[in-house]
C-alpha cells in the first residue's frame, strides 16, 4: 500500500516528497565517509524501486539529486568521488533502461543544467578532481557489457564532453571576472549556443542578470 501511494502521480505526491527530502538532507549535510557510502547505497534502491520519480512527470527531483551528486564528484576523498560518480553514473545507466535503451535525455539535461549552476556556487569545480570524475563516468559507460552495442556509451562520452566545454568557457569567465563587459559577453555567447535547450539557455541568462543587478547595470 505504502509503495503505491509513493508512486501515485510518477512519485510527485506530498508523501514521495517527504521521503526524498529526508534522503536530500542527508546529502546536504556533512556526513562522515562510511554514512555518505550508506547514502549512496540507499540513494541507488529509491532510483532502482522508484524511476518514475526522477524520470517522468516533473524534473524538480532529478534535478535537486543531479547537483547535490555533483557536489561530491568534486569531494576531496578520492573514495567519494568514486562513489558519487558510479551513482551519478547508475542514474543515466538507469534512465537509459528506462526508456527502451533509447536514450538518457532527462538525467542528461539536468546534468548540464546543475554543472552551469555548481559553478557559479562551488569554488574550484572543474579542477582536477572534478576532472577525475568525469573519467569515471566515461570509464563505466566504456566496459559495461550489457550497452556496449547501444548509443549509451557515445551518449555518455558526449555529456562529458559538453560539461567540459561549459568548464572550459567558465575558465575564460574567471580570467575576465574584473571587466564585466566581457564576462557578460562570454556568457551571453554560452547562453546563444544553448538556444535549442531554453532550460540551459535560461540558466546563464539568469547568472547575466545576476551581473548586470550585481553592479547596477538594470537598464540591461
Amino acid at each position: 500500500i505504502l509503495k503505491n501511494q509513493l508512486l501515485t502521480d510518477h512519485g510527485h505526491n506530498p508523501l514521495m516528497k517527504k521521503v526524498f527530502d529526508v534522503y536530500l538532507c542527508f546529502l546536504q549535510k556533512n556526513q562522515s565517509e562510511t554514512a555518505l557510502k550508506n547514502v549512496f547505497s540507499a540513494l541507488r534502491a529509491l532510483i532502482y524501486k522508484f524511476p518514475s520519480t526522477f524520470y517522468e512527470g516533473r524534473a524538480d527531483m532529478c534535478s535537486a539529486l543531479c547537483y547535490e551528486i555533483l557536489k561530491y564528484c568534486n569531494s576531496k576523498l578520492s573514495s567519494i568521488r568514486n562513489e558519487a560518480s558510479q551513482l551519478l553514473y547508475f542514474l543515466m545507466r538507469n534512465n537509459f533502461d528506462y526508456t527502451g535503451k533509447k536514450s538518457f535525455v532527462r538525467t542528461h539535461l539536468q546534468v548540464i543544467i546543475s554543472v552551469s549552476q555548481l559553478i557559479a556556487d562551488v569554488v574550484g569545480i572543474g579542477g582536477t578532481r572534478f576532472q577525475q570524475s568525469l573519467s569515471i563516468i566515461n570509464n563505466c559507460a566504456n566496459n559495461d557489457r550489457i550497452i556496449k552495442h547501444t548509443t549509451f556509451p557515445s551518449d555518455v562520452k558526449d555529456l562529458t564532453k559538453r560539461i567540459r566545454t561549459v568548464l572550459m568557457a567558465t575558465a575564460q569567465m574567471k580570467e575576465h571576472e574584473n571587466d564585466p563587459e566581457m564576462l557578460v559577453d562570454l556568457q551571453y555567447s554560452l547562453a546563444k549556443s544553448y538556444a535549442s535547450t531554453p532550460e540551459l539557455r535560461k540558466t546563464w541568462l539568469d547568472s547575466m542578470a545576476r551581473i548586470h543587478v550585481k553592479n547596477g547595470d538594470l537598464s540591461e
